[in-house]
């Protein structure tokens, strides 16, 4: 009986190390895949783009370095099928160049240099996706905005790189036909439905996502809660809860804005009340150090 004992510790004491010594991006995959995870996960949109140009190599170094677990990013395709990081198709808003992105090549995207939140022009190259890979791998996991319309230019990067466990896909196709298109990626690839939660009909059809056992949800509201709640309640010990504190139609006005002046009211309602466990935000310096003085890192 003591051998057996000691055996079964010795196999336990093997598997805690194994699993500190996975890559910090195994960690937060497993807190994510985890319904009953007691830790708020953040996602930074656009990683620090207010402390560097959004979508950039410097702006996801920085976010990776204050703590955050995702980095959501934008794509786009040139006219030579090559992937970038950027949120608009055209080049106007963010670089120093023109014109519409799938209409140029990358070696002529790449002449030119990304603008700053004030429109300055910066040293910084618009980053590929294959360079943004390489740059978060094993670190962080990657939300890959609008990836869908490109999935097959996708793949072969996400396995040449080793990087396909870290990737988050969101939208809102029917579970069946997330199946179908992606079935043979969705083992290691992670789909997120979004569902709108402004009327009774909404519930149905979170209810209907909530067949196929998706790991988290993204929920978007306008103002009455009162649908979110129900969502939650059936969601809970089977899925996360996703919310965008980008803006107030997204989160029923709790957006960052206003859980700047008052978190407790907005990002702690958020957590305690709807029960959410992962937020997107545009101050992710700001909720990480709110989310560590409540105990919730």
């Amino acid at each position: 009986m003591k051998h057996t004992c000691f055996f079964f510790l010795v196999l336990l004491f093997a598997a805690c190390s194994a699993s500190d010594d996975a890559p910090r991006s195994e960690q937060i995959r497993a807190d994510l895949l985890n319904p009953d995870c007691p830790r708020v996960l953040v996602a930074s949109h656009r990683a620090d783009w207010r402390g560097w140009p959004e979508n950039s190599i410097p702006a996801i170094e920085s976010a990776i370095a204050m703590g955050v677990d995702i980095v959501e990013l934008d794509l786009q395709c040139t006219a030579d099928s090559q992937l970038i990081i950027m949120h608009d198709s055209k080049l106007n808003r963010t670089t120093t160049g023109k014109g519409v992105i799938a209409e140029m090549t990358l070696d002529s995207i790449r002449t030119f240099r990304l603008k700053n939140g004030v429109s300055i022009k910066t040293r910084h190259e618009i980053p590929t996706l294959r360079e943004v890979l390489l740059l978060c791998k094993d670190r962080v996991l990657i939300n890959l905005d609008k990836a869908d319309r490109y999935f097959d230019l996708v793949v072969p990067l996400l396995q040449e790189t080793g990087t396909t466990r870290q990737i988050i896909m969101k939208g809102r196709k029917p579970a069946d036909e997330v199946r179908a298109l992606y079935g043979q990626y969705l083992d290691e690839v992670i789909y997120m439905p979004i569902v709108d939660m402004n009327d009774s009909a909404s519930v149905e059809t979170f209810t209907a996502h909530l067949a196929s056992n998706p790991c988290a949800f993204e929920l978007c509201w306008r103002t009455d809660d009162t649908y979110v709640k129900q969502a939650s309640a059936l969601a809970q010990g089977k899925s996360l809860l996703w919310v965008n504190c980008l803006w107030d139609t997204l989160c029923g006005g709790h957006e960052d804005d206003e859980a700047y002046k008052d978190p407790d009211a907005h990002y702690g309602y958020l957590i305690d009340s709807l029960g959410f466990r992962i937020i997107q935000t545009d101050r992710p310096e700001y909720l990480i150090n709110y989310l560590q003085s409540k105990h919730k890192r």
